[in-house]
């Protein structure tokens, strides 16, 4: 079986594991704190950074993105019409670039500095746990706004963020999202299309294990299990 290290508030771990609920792969999943830096963890991955996939046959696949396009050329064909990364060059353009948009944009401005202050910085292990920034939670919340209105956009326009058909570029984007919808953070009422499309994606099996993550001392909010929220 493989595994993947993770850790579950990860969004790119979160992607990762959407991509293999999508394609009804099993795993074992190892959380992985970063922080500590562990020797066997930097020999699979140097840059100590998760996600990190290793296949039985000892392939190591490390970085969401990397995994992303592997998984696409090892088991995307067995999913014919259905898979998550276009066959077609301009498909495959719009794609990675809403892959760039969530997982480069949307984590610096709204995701990284939300877990930070909310999650990592509570939940410091070295004793120097301290609040969370007023001013930066405060610039996060607005740049949220922004990120779910321009999502609104592009929904308007198609059933899918990248088209008629659901791709990677869905299951990055609601795996930025679900981080810190579990800290409560995400005004759904600031766009009901954006909503709306995330209701559909809640609803798939593929989200049922992200749904069921909980971290120690911090439980997620209220309507972070609801499907009808």
């Amino acid at each position: 079986m493989a595994v993947l290290y993770h850790h579950p508030l990860d969004p790119h771990s979160r992607f990762v594991r959407l991509i293999m609920g999508e394609l009804q792969m099993e795993a074992e999943l190892v959380e992985e704190n970063v922080f500590e830096r562990r020797r066997e963890f930097l020999a699979l991955n140097p840059a100590g950074t998760i996600p990190v996939l290793v296949e039985p046959d000892g392939q190591v696949v490390p970085g969401a993105n990397v995994i992303a396009e592997y998984l696409d050329e090892t088991r995307g064909l067995a999913l014919a019409d259905r898979r998550l990364l276009p066959e077609d060059p301009s498909g495959r353009v719009e794609v990675r670039r809403m892959l760039n948009w969530f997982h480069v944009k949307f984590y610096m401005e709204v995701g990284e500095p939300l877990l930070n202050e909310k999650l990592f910085k509570r939940h410091a292990t070295n004793g120097a746990a301290t609040a969370p920034d007023p001013g930066i939670l405060r610039a996060a919340r607005s740049n949220l706004r922004y990120h779910l209105h321009y999502l609104g956009h592009i929904l308007h326009q198609h059933n899918w963020i990248a088209g008629d058909r659901l791709t990677y570029a869905d299951l990055a984007a609601a795996a930025q999202l679900s981080a810190i919808d579990y800290l409560g953070e995400v005004d759904w009422s600031a766009d009901e299309t954006a909503k709306l499309w995330y209701a559909k994606l809640k609803s798939r099996p593929a989200f049922r294990t992200l749904l069921g993550d909980r971290i120690r001392g911090l439980l997620p909010a209220g309507h972070y299990t609801d499907l009808d929220f």
